[in-house]
């Protein structure tokens, strides 16, 4: 199983339970990373005569990143959430690269033909407030939004989501959360 991990967090411990996890299970056989703000990835959507967004697909900026969710078999963000939403850098990187043409294709019906069937998806999410706050107070909003708009969308069904809240919290059982997630792709695909 080829395992792409996009990291869009300031804090790296999470990210590198994902790697120690999947390092540890013989059913994944390679795992690549990419650090947005590392690679410093332009977030910004730009459109203009020269630049059109129906062309978006074949970006040459973004033949890269097309390459890499193509090659994965699993894909898995790490990120916090900020204001009840994945920072802005992960949302312009999805708006770039789930590009019609390349991740779903308009077919006449009321839905598009999704174009990365067979990918899973794992997203983990990071905030500094109450583990149930999104619940609660945001009809897991996030949840809904990555899962039903986006990932169901572009043809993606098996998405597992793993939220931490209380991640600042002297009493927030960091290690405990963190080990889940090193537990998961440690065992993840047997």
């Amino acid at each position: 199983m080829n395992t792409l991990v996009i990291y869009t967090h300031p804090n790296h411990q999470s990210f590198h339970k994902v790697l120690e996890g999947s390092a540890d299970n013989p059913r994944i056989d390679e795992v690549r990373t990419l650090d947005l703000y590392e690679e410093k990835f332009d977030p910004v959507l730009v459109f203009h005569e020269q630049k059109r967004r129906r062309d978006m697909h074949a970006d040459p900026d973004l033949a890269k990143y097309r390459e890499q969710i193509v090659w994965a078999d699993k894909i898995v963000f790490v990120y916090p959430i900020w204001w009840g939403r994945p920072p802005a850098m992960l949302m312009g990187y999805i708006d770039k690269m789930f590009a019609s043409g390349f991740a779903y294709r308009e077919k006449g019906g009321l839905l598009p033909e999704g174009l990365l069937k067979g990918k899973s998806v794992v997203c983990i999410s990071l905030m500094k407030g109450p583990a149930h706050y999104p619940l609660f107070w945001l009809n897991n909003a996030h949840k809904a939004l990555m899962k039903k708009a986006l990932f169901h969308y572009v043809g993606i069904r098996n998405v597992t989501f793993f939220e931490f809240g209380g991640m600042e919290s002297k009493s927030g059982r960091q290690k405990e959360k963190l080990d889940k997630i090193y537990r998961y792709f440690q065992t993840v695909g047997r």
